[in-house]
């Protein structure tokens, strides 16, 4: 069965927006583990728009002590400033159990595409082997019909598919249209050794449709739509809801 990890980004989001510590970022997390959630995953940016360092020590304590996955999102190429160590300090930090490379700028809203694996091999290679170093399985975010022989170069465990494109496409009646790439690229990551994760815009809408199209996904990675049909549902009734989507696939 295809894993699903809750990313409580928007949790964060809304603690920011107000100041001081509610909605409590751990509080949130342990109540979708809670509801059956496999992981937690958490995208620190830079600018600590959302989740910050401590956010991120105090949710590897929590997935540590639940025995569950702890996926930590972000781009290796931004350099540390204040508030900020770094993604290898963090994961050197936390240890994660996945670390997802995420090519996203300071200015981009929220990840809005893959790699160029044939451009940024040389620079993700040394980086990838860090990471393993520390005993992370290593994800890198990829579109599909991504080059995938050069993401395996790489020495990456898995790719992320990153499904805004599909969302969009599903959205507009059209999702035929998007799936067929998507299918293509999964196989051609199996083809290479590499397992598959999914993640961006992903729902309870779409969420069946893509998998029972794209073969051998191994994780999800759920977000900005979880938590929002969480306001409406509560978080528990809302990852069980997902969990129930995954088992029966």
């Amino acid at each position: 069965m295809t894993v699903l990890s809750v990313n409580v980004n928007k949790i964060a989001v809304l603690r920011n927006s107000r100041g001081g510590r509610d909605p409590d970022v751990v509080a949130a997390a342990r109540a979708c583990l809670d509801a059956g959630a496999h992981g937690i995953t958490v995208h620190p940016r830079p600018d600590a728009r959302h989740i910050r360092e401590d956010d991120v020590l105090a949710l590897a304590d929590l997935t540590r002590a639940y025995g569950v996955e702890f996926n930590l999102e972000g781009n290796p190429f931004a350099p540390p400033r204040p508030g900020y160590p770094g993604f290898h300090a963090l994961c050197a930090a936390t240890r994660p159990a996945q670390a997802t490379l995420v090519p996203d700028g300071d200015a981009q809203l929220t990840s809005d595409h893959g790699f160029d694996f044939a451009r940024d091999l040389d620079g993700l290679r040394p980086l990838v082997a860090s990471l393993k170093a520390l005993g992370c399985r290593v994800s890198l975010f990829a579109d599909a019909g991504a080059d995938i022989a050069a993401a395996a170069a790489s020495g990456t465990d898995r790719i992320e598919l990153y499904t805004g494109p599909y969302a969009e496409a599903f959205a507009a009646g059209d999702a035929d249209r998007a799936l067929p790439a998507f299918a293509d690229t999964a196989r051609a990551a199996a083809a290479h050794g590499l397992g598959v994760n999914a993640g961006h815009d992903l729902s309870q809408a779409n969420l069946g449709a893509f998998l029972d199209a794209v073969p051998g996904v191994q994780e999800v990675s759920i977000g900005h739509a979880l938590i929002g049909e969480a306001l409406y549902a509560g978080l528990d009734a809302t990852v069980k809801a997902y969990l129930a989507v995954l088992s029966t696939r």
